[in-house]
């Protein structure tokens, strides 16, 4: 995959990142007292920290979620590993990593986790 792609990516991963953690905060009276609390850092950089305890309680799991898969996402963009499934080791396509820019498996893998889970 092309560096301006991966950048692309890491750049929308960022923002969505923020984007999440800033809909939490205005939605929610704890996250927002948590996050006035910290040092005056960027929130990416604040969300990146090790959270503690009662930043995971304000939280829902499913943002939760969704937050662990973006750090994910940015690690395997340090790592040189983006965009390759981790179950098969093929390439994710483009068009999903687009859609879905924290998706961990090609459509294949994905489909075959959705069936064992019904």
């Amino acid at each position: 995959m092309d560096q301006e792609f991966i950048e692309r990516m890491r750049e929308k991963l960022l923002d969505i990142k923020k984007e999440l953690i800033s809909n939490l905060a205005a939605g929610n009276a704890d996250f927002k007292q948590i996050m006035e609390g910290l040092d005056p850092k960027d929130l990416v950089d604040s969300a990146s920290d090790d959270i503690d305890r009662k930043m995971l309680e304000a939280l829902g799991a499913q943002d939760m979620k969704r937050l662990k898969l973006i750090d994910s996402a940015l690690t395997r963009i340090q790592q040189g590993k983006y965009g390759l499934c981790i179950r098969c080791g093929k390439r994710i396509p483009r068009d999903r990593l687009e859609a879905i820019p924290y998706a961990l498996m090609c459509i294949d893998c994905k489909s075959l986790e959705e069936r064992r889970t019904r």
